[in-house]
């Protein structure tokens, strides 16, 4: 069995958390506990170790037209500082990540892809590669993390001189200075809570010192660690997916709910566009909803869904809410099977339980 591989900003928190194997990392599932952690995000801020996600660079003469061509979003709407949520998809529409593009400057971007994904998106972007374009796994070189809620803002500001209301959603600041750390950052206004909150990304040596800096700083705002047991339910109740639940190989971006990041209409071609042309226009036999248990019990991923007797998909994540104390999914089921306010039955164990179809998300930030 191999090692389990670690981020740099692990020696930080060791001592104080839970960790487990996430796709063969060794990271935090709870600091104090997932219900505490998920509250501290919605009401003040959390502050999240995701350096295990992976950072591509992509450059060169040739490099927006080949990311127009192997992501399925509208690359010519970037401009330097500006950031954008795309898709890759295989040429049967298929997923193979979803991952955010930040435009470092003309031709130079940087993709921040799934962990658990890294090579496989690496070797696929290489797989495709053109004349004109250089493409570098510069992953072990970063460090990452997420400084999400309400307060986040207040918190970083105290850390920069950086305008941090300046920088609006989905748009960076590079390179920021951080009070006391050293290294040159990048400061994004982006996340994965659904809550305000920035993503900082910098050099992988600088990672210890950003988790503790940040946390002294927020001390008297109520920042709370926070692992990946809250992340996932954050993440989830929002609506936002996960790559292996709501989008995978067999998943189409139009099945899960965001045609949003694919954009049929431009002119341009890219891989799985006439397959995800055709979902747009006449629709898909399946849809990924949202489903309230009406009987106790707490709907989990892989769980079958019944309409009667007949299976119509089945659970891509389930929990109990801890924000509206509900226990909630989402699911893949069939779309004629599923319109809002349909009543379905969730295989729990032995037992059937009621359901009803619900409107997606479950929680925005108001």
């Amino acid at each position: 069995m191999s090692e389990l591989k670690r981020t740099p900003i692990y020696p930080a928190y060791q001592a104080n958390s839970k960790t487990i194997d996430f796709g063969g990392w060794d990271l935090p599932v709870q600091f104090s506990g997932i219900q505490e952690e998920h509250h501290a995000v919605r009401k003040t801020a959390g502050l999240f170790d995701v350096s295990h996600m992976g950072e591509i660079l992509v450059h060169g003469p040739k490099s927006k037209d080949f990311l127009q061509y192997v992501l399925t979003n509208n690359i010519e709407l970037l401009v330097p500082n500006k950031a954008q949520y795309s898709i890759m998809c295989y040429e049967n529409g298929g997923t193979v990540d979803d991952l955010i593009v930040y435009m470092l400057e003309e031709n130079r971007y940087l993709l921040v892809v799934n962990a658990s994904n890294t090579e496989k998106d690496f070797q696929w972007l290489l797989s495709h590669k053109r004349d004109g374009v250089k493409i570098e796994n510069l992953s072990e070189a970063y460090m990452q993390v997420a400084l999400q809620g309400p307060l986040a803002e207040k918190i970083l500001q105290q850390l920069t001189d950086e305008k941090l209301s300046e920088i609006s959603f989905f748009r960076f600041a590079y390179p920021v200075q951080l009070t006391g750390v050293e290294g040159e950052f990048l400061i994004s206004r982006t996340g994965y809570t659904g809550e305000d909150g920035f993503e900082i990304y910098g050099p992988a040596a600088s990672g210890q010192a950003v988790w503790e800096t940040i946390l002294v700083a927020g001390t008297a705002f109520g920042l709370n660690p926070v692992g990946l047991g809250a992340r996932d339910t954050l993440r989830f109740e929002a609506n936002l997916p996960l790559y292996g639940n709501e989008l995978t190989k067999d998943i189409s971006p139009i099945e899960a709910g965001i045609g949003f990041a694919v954009k049929t209409n431009i002119a341009a071609d890219f891989i799985g566009k006439a397959v995800l042309k055709e979902q747009k226009e006449n629709g898909t036999a399946r849809k990924l909803v949202g489903i309230e248990m009406l009987d106790k019990g707490i709907p989990r991923h892989g769980y079958p869904v019944y309409s009667g007797e007949e299976q119509i998909g089945a659970v891509t994540t389930g929990t109990k809410s801890p924000t509206l104390d509900k226990s909630i999914g989402l699911a893949l089921l069939r779309t004629d099977a599923a319109k809002e306010g349909d009543i379905v039955d969730v295989q729990i164990r032995k037992k059937r339980l009621q359901a009803k179809v619900v409107t997606l998300p479950f929680y925005k930030r108001t």
